[in-house]
This record gives C-alpha cells, sequence and structure tokens, in this order.
C-alpha cells in the first residue's frame, strides 16, 4: 500500500464547476479500493460548507508565508469511501461567490487563493499526512512541484517523495503578469524560459509540467496531440521534450449515477436485455421539453455541454439548417456563447413541435438526455477525455463524435460513428451515417447493446493509475 496525496481545485460533491471534480471526487475512492491509502487538499469553499458542518479539525493555526503575506488557515478532515478529503479553511480567499469567479470575471487574486492551496499542501505534508507520492491536478495545484523541487529542495520532510502532475485540459494553464512572481514570493530564477516563463507570463501549469518526475493526462490521444502545435497551446515543444514521462489514462465514469438499470431520475429503468423500455424514456424525454409524441419515431438527437467552440458548436452552427429540414428532433441543453445560445433558441422557435432547448444545465434534465435519446452529438474541436460520450454508450444511446482526445479512445466504429476533418461537411457526413443506420433496427439494436456492454468504470483507470504510482516509486 502506497500512501497518496492529491492536490486538487474541487471535487464533487463537494464543490464543482466541470470534469475535474467529478475525477477527484470519485479516482481516490477507486485507489483506495485498491488499497492505496489516499488523502486528498482541497480549499473549503463556501459551497462545499454544508459537507463541513461535521468535519474534523485537523490542525488549526497553520501559518503560511506567500509574497510576503501571512496566510493562518486550519486544516479540516472529511472523511468519504475511506479517503481524507482536507479543506483548506482560509474564508477571505475561499468563502466567496464562484470558485473561480463571479459574474463571469475571474477573481484577480487566484494566483494567490492556489499558492495558498499548494503551501498548505506542504505543511498539511508536514503535520498531518506524509505520502509517498503526490499527485497534482491542473494549474491551480501546479506550483507545490517547482515549491518542492526548488525552496524546499533541501528540506528531509520532502524527500524521496515522487510527484505526478496531471493535466485536464491544457487550454487553461494559470497565466498570470510577470508582476505575479513578486506576489507569490517566487524566486526570479524560476521566471526563465526553462522554467515558468511563457512569452513574458507566468505560466503555473507549466511548473507542475517541468518540475514533476511524470505528466498524465486524461486519454492516450489526448497525450499524443498535446505535443502537436493544433493541440499544445504553446507547450507543444515542452511536452515533445517531456513525451518519456508523458501518460495517458481514460477516465472512468461512475456507473452508481449513470446507469440506466439504477437511474433515480428517468421514467423507467432499462438494461440490455430489456432495451424496449428506453422507447418509454425517449416518450418521457418528449414531454419534459414539450415536444409532441409524434416525434416518438422519428430520430431524437441529444445535446448536452457547454456551448464553446471548444465543444464544436462552430460546425453544428455550419450544419443548422440541413439539420432543420431533416426528419429528427432534438433535445439540447446548455449554456455559454451568447450567439450559439441564440442560434438554438432559434432553431426552437422556428421548428416549436421538434427542437427544443434549455438554456441552463439541469442535471436531472441531462439523464433524462442520455436515457431518452436516440443519439448523442459531440463533435469537439479538442477533449481531453470528456463524459457524456460515455454515458451515452451505457445508456444505449449512440455517440456521434468527433475523432479526438478521449472521443477517439472511447468510441468504436461498432459502438458510435466518428469523423476526423474538423468541418460541417464532415460533421454532417457523420449525422447522415448514423441517420441511415438507424431506419435498419436490427444493425441498430446491435451497435446500442455494444456500447451498453462496454465497460468504463473507475476501477478501470485507478488500476492503471496504481501501476503508474508503482512504476514512479519503483
Amino acid at each position: 500500500m502506497s500512501k497518496i496525496l492529491m492536490v486538487a481545485s474541487e471535487a464533487a460533491p463537494f464543490a464543482k464547476t466541470g470534469g475535474l471534480a467529478d475525477v477527484i471526487g470519485a479516482l481516490p475512492g477507486a485507489l483506495s479500493a485498491r488499497g492505496e491509502d489516499v488523502a486528498v487538499v482541497l480549499p473549503a469553499y463556501r459551497e462545499a460548507a454544508p459537507f463541513l458542518v461535521d468535519a474534523t479539525r485537523v490542525y488549526t493555526g497553520l501559518h503560511l508565508w506567500v509574497g510576503g503575506q501571512a496566510f493562518i488557515v486550519d486544516i479540516r478532515r472529511v472523511v468519504r469511501d475511506n479517503v481524507q478529503f482536507l479543506f483548506v479553511d482560509a474564508p477571505p480567499l475561499y468563502d466567496r461567490d464562484g470558485l473561480y469567479g463571479a459574474n463571469g470575471v475571474d477573481h484577480p487574486d487566484n494566483h494567490i487563493r492556489f499558492a495558498v492551496l499548494c503551501h498548505a499542501a506542504l505543511g498539511v505534508i508536514r503535520h498531518v499526512f506524509r505520502p509517498d507520492l503526490i499527485h497534482c491536478h491542473d494549474w491551480q495545484a501546479a506550483l507545490v512541484a517547482p515549491l518542492i523541487r526548488t525552496e524546499f529542495a533541501l528540506d528531509p520532510t520532502f524527500a524521496g517523495m515522487k510527484l505526478l502532475f496531471t493535466i485536464h485540459n491544457l487550454g487553461y494553464q494559470g497565466l498570470f503578469p510577470a508582476t505575479a512572481v513578486t506576489d507569490l514570493g517566487l524566486d526570479p530564477a524560476l521566471f526563465t524560459p526553462a522554467a515558468l516563463e511563457f512569452y513574458g507570463m507566468l505560466n503555473l501549469m507549466k511548473g507542475g509540467i517541468v518540475y514533476s518526475d511524470a505528466i498524465s493526462t486524461v486519454s492516450r490521444r489526448y497525450a499524443e496531440e498535446i505535443q502537436l502545435p493544433e493541440y499544445g497551446f504553446g507547450l507543444d515543444g515542452l511536452l515533445r521534450a517531456r513525451r518519456d514521462v508523458l501518460f495517458g489514462i481514460v477516465n472512468g465514469v461512475d456507473y452508481s449515477e449513470w446507469s440506466p438499470e439504477t437511474d433515480k431520475y428517468i421514467a423507467v429503468n432499462y438494461s440490455r436485455e430489456d432495451l424496449e423500455k428506453k422507447q418509454l424514456c425517449k416518450a418521457d424525454l418528449l414531454k419534459s421539453f414539450g415536444l409532441p409524441p409524434t416525434n416518438l419515431h422519428v430520430p431524437l438527437i441529444g445535446i448536452v455541454s457547454r456551448f464553446a467552440e471548444q465543444k464544436g458548436f462552430d460546425l453544428i452552427a455550419d450544419i443548422a439548417p440541413m439539420l432543420a429540414n431533416e426528419d429528427i428532433a432534438m433535445t439540447i441543453i446548455g449554456s455559454g456563447d451568447a450567439r450559439y445560445e441564440t442560434l438554438f433558441q432559434s432553431l426552437a422557435l422556428a421548428h416549436p413541435d421538434r427542437i427544443a432547448v434549455q438554456v441552463a444545465y439541469d442535471n436531472e434534465l441531462a439523464h433524462k438526455v442520455e436515457a431518452g435519446a436516440d443519439m448523442f452529438l459531440m463533435p469537439s474541436r479538442y477533449e481531453p477525455c470528456g463524459l457524456n460520450q460515455i454515458y451515452s454508450l451505457r445508456y444505449g444511446t449512440v455517440p456521434i463524435v468527433r475523432a479526438t482526445g478521449g472521443l477517439d479512445d472511447t468510441i468504436e466504429k461498432e459502438t458510435g460513428f466518428k469523423f476526423g476533418e474538423y468541418s460541417g461537411r464532415a460533421l454532417w457526413d457523420a449525422v447522415q451515417a448514423a441517420l441511415a443506420t438507424f431506419q435498419t433496427p436490427t444493425p441498430w439494436i446491435a451497435m446500442m447493446k455494444r456500447g451498453m456492454g462496454k465497460d468504463f468504470s473507475w476501477n478501470a483507470s485507478a488500476a492503471e493509475y496504481s501501476a503508474l504510482y508503482r512504476q514512479l516509486l519503483g
């Protein structure tokens, strides 16, 4: 058994803005089930307060110095799935609206807020939980690595500890003005192209990549793609230089929450053995969106996503007129870029009998889409891993995806439809192939059942992480 300390900025159910929270909420428990001793360091956000009512205060008055400022924090513990979740309690930093910002604007002191998280993690190691390996996630936790390898390089507390840094999305690197070096009290020697400097900016994620013993990301294909200029966001050269210690491990999903056999949000539970019940979920989905039951007999395409170009919505905009003229129905959930919100609202107004949109995330409705739709559309420009296409497989909702990142790793030609070229025409061809196959029930049902038989549980991902930990620890 190894002792693993994870450092991250969010974890479900305590605080969540995206897929990172799902990973940190599930992976530690899966590792614990495999015999690892795991603890996780997180900020005590306002959002997490309901979970901390009965938390144990395991350290009081931890003094931290960041850029000449003194911060006094407490460490509070919640045990869940045999994992210690250690919350850094610093109300001036974390008791705010929004994890990273409010009203669409980042908190201006985010570099300080997450530097304090990293220093607090070092305090946890010193006083509460001494691990064999530190596993840091995304830019908010990246400063741990350069601190240990430079400022605390001679400190025996950290002697022999291995460092793994996981990139969940290279598009968000923690970029700050050069003045942030002083704000954080970093050694000016770190502000060089070989370390944390990036075109005149401070790049915190770069610190995690440079100073960790190994780097992982959330799918095998994405590990290859980020070494290319198209997907590397300026760090492709550095990642190519570290390719010998760069690994791709596909995220798992929580089938206790996302499975048609047990889903509490859907009209009726079903499985591979009684697929005819899925039609009842389709009827319920149509009713939930206010679409007439005449759509029961046409292909129903579902979308649950942020409305952003990364997610391929510029391609959907390209083919929107053709989609509107097809004999199909669409149910869409999401929000984001105003032009795509307007696009879908306009489509729904023009075709109220076949197209409906909800411009806001709704968890219950998202479950209904996965269960009730015939197809799920996910044409991302890039996708480090993706979860909805994996949920869709389990629900027998056939994915239509672009062959990138985790979408390419998880969807095969036997379980879904993929296209390569990033163009509206290529997307349209994939949609047409799906619609044509839908008209022949025998191969369509076979495709549904093959997808439902795939296993992307966290057990498989945890096994790969455990093997990587063993490799790093020798």
